[in-house]
């Protein structure tokens, strides 16, 4: 049985909050000898002394100093599992999980998710980060609520945005070095980094596949890393690439046709109706910044 309660915790915290007891008392509208009385009973139940007064101030000494962090903790802790019950009796999520797929610019995908956290902060969310209809198989599943896909869904699906895509190459790369503008010809030659499908079925390819080496990888970052590097040519987010047309480690290739191309990602779920408060609030910030 806990010999000291949480209200006489919080009278301690209250009294280091304010900076003594007849302000704690202020503080908190209690009386100052509800106060005392809280602090004497954890003095007399733990053998240790809480504060000591140096001229009108009321300062912990090293052991208030230590039971002053653990009754924070507990305090907090306190509060959470309050904030859990009244979040569950009020039909509130505890957990929120999403598909996105991986040409979503991340930037956006960030300010969404703190967004929506910081208006239910027990919120758990569980991203998963897709390729092609990797999004769509999740859902399908029922291993996500939302997903972010280029390709629309068999439930509620609208157009979220449009994602430019461009085809390039490091600057050094032998198709560059033509001096002239590319057919696809000219591609066919040459090795093209392409991105997995991360579904496990019905897998899908999208972009132009032509070239007679390919090389297959799992990560949007470690395509453009290796184009980066001149081991290739890809059509890259136009977005995820800015920093490195920037600095030169990469740069557009001179197609007379198709160099530039978009593709649309939508926003999909099942059933609205069955969508939680923190799942509505996402997607009101989404579409808001979209």
């Amino acid at each position: 049985m806990l010999r000291i309660t949480l209200e006489q915790w919080r009278m301690f915290r209250a009294v280091v909050e304010y900076g003594g007891f007849n302000q704690a008392a202020q503080g908190v509208h209690k009386s100052q000898s509800s106060i005392h009385s809280a602090v004497a009973k954890i003095e007399s139940s733990l053998g240790v002394k809480l504060f000591h007064v140096e001229g009108r101030k009321t300062l912990l000494t090293e052991a208030g100093e230590m039971m002053l962090r653990r009754a924070e903790y507990l305090l907090d802790e306190a509060a959470k599992i309050e904030a859990i019950g009244n979040t569950l009796s009020e039909g509130i999520e505890t957990q929120l999980r999403l598909a996105v797929d991986k040409t979503f610019p991340k930037a956006l995908l960030y300010d969404v998710l703190e967004a929506t956290s910081a208006q239910y902060p027990l919120l758990r969310i569980e991203l998963h980060e897709t390729v092609l209809k990797g999004a769509n198989e999740l859902l399908n599943a029922n291993q996500v609520e939302l997903a972010i896909s280029p390709f629309a869904g068999e439930g509620f699906s609208e157009q979220l945005c449009s994602i430019d895509f461009i085809a390039v190459a490091h600057p050094e790369h032998a198709l560059h070095h033509m001096q002239r503008s590319l057919k696809a010809e000219d591609l066919k030659a040459h090795r093209q980094i392409v991105v997995r499908d991360s579904a496990q079925h019905d897998k899908q390819n999208a972009g132009w596949l032509g070239a007679d080496q390919r090389w297959t990888v799992g990560q949007l970052d470690t395509s453009i890393d290796m184009i980066a590097n001149g081991l290739g040519f890809a059509w890259l987010p136009k977005h995820a690439i800015d920093t490195h047309m920037d600095s030169g480690s990469l740069k557009a290739l001179p197609l007379d046709s198709g160099a530039q191309r978009s593709h649309f990602l939508y926003l999909i779920f099942k059933d609205g109706d069955n969508l939680g408060p923190a799942a509505r609030t996402l997607l009101g910030e989404l579409r808001a910044r979209v």
